[in-house]
């Protein structure tokens, strides 16, 4: 009976949990198919009076450039998510299989990286950038970030979990190295790349400090950036950021509904013995 009571409190709260998280994220869904006057009005309501679609109209056709902030961003992740997997996960099959001089001291390096916050990498890399010729360019938004510590880090911990029995076998029937890695390995570690692919889309995705320093020509703007020039120094246009945002969120629920199947795999595959 305890035991009973414990878990319909527990799913009581939980639910309470959800409800605040939601309330905002549909709070914001209703205020995208409402008049900016309405939305400024005052009253909270989830039901527009009057339901309009020209916020999307005005995003979508009066914004010309609309459609290819959508491309960049889209264009940016998509690379840098495929680049972040393929590297880290190379990087973390080496530290966990592969024996070579300095493994011990890269590894260490590795995580001395993580403890470094990134706001005291901006300016290097914008002063690196500028020297390379790369500013307002899709590789001055990749290349930086196309290895990840952390993701090395935790395929790492998935492949030394990884069954050698497996590699042990592929090496018998004539696989190298690179062979084993891409024909067993790598197509057997759907869990931990699902994992990464989630977070890594949504750090590019997500991300508005790096396209503020990287980018100034509107065109190269990634959604993030075009957001914010619907605010003017008098006024700004919540149900146009309303409705852009909505745009803006459902890629991340796309990819998240795509790799949830695999994401708590993920999570519990790279935790260690």
């Amino acid at each position: 009976m305890k035991k009973k009571t414990g878990v319909l409190i527990l799913y009581a709260i939980l639910s309470i949990y959800a409800l605040i998280t939601l309330i905002p994220f549909i709070w914001a869904l209703s205020a995208s198919f409402k008049t900016l006057e309405e939305i400024v009005s005052g009253t909270v309501n989830f039901i527009p009076k009057h339901f309009t679609l020209d916020n999307y109209k005005q995003i979508f056709v009066e914004q010309k450039l609309f459609p290819r902030w959508m491309f960049n961003s889209l264009f940016i992740a998509v690379v840098g998510t495929a680049l972040n997997l393929l590297f880290n996960s190379m990087a973390g099959y080496a530290l966990a299989r592969l024996s070579f001089p300095g493994k011990k001291s890269l590894f260490i390096i590795i995580l001395a990286v993580l403890m470094i916050p990134g706001q005291v990498t901006m300016i290097p890399n914008f002063l690196i950038l500028k020297e390379l010729g790369w500013l307002n360019t899709y590789q001055g938004m990749i290349v930086p970030g196309m290895v990840n510590a952390t993701f090395i880090f935790m395929m790492r911990q998935f492949f030394i979990n990884f069954p050698k029995e497996l590699e042990e076998a592929a090496e018998l029937d004539g696989l190298s190295k690179f062979g084993t890695f891409f024909k067993i390995v790598l197509p057997l570690a759907k869990p931990a790349l699902a994992a990464q692919t989630i977070f890594v889309f949504m750090g590019f995705w997500n991300d508005f400090m790096k396209p503020l320093i990287v980018m100034s020509d509107e065109n190269m703007f990634t959604l993030t950036l075009g957001l914010n020039t619907f605010k003017g120094q008098y006024i700004s246009y919540w149900n146009y950021i309303m409705a852009a945002s909505m745009v803006f969120t459902l890629p991340i629920l796309l990819i998240y509904a795509f790799f949830n199947k695999y994401f708590i795999k993920g999570i519990s595959f790279t935790g260690g013995k």
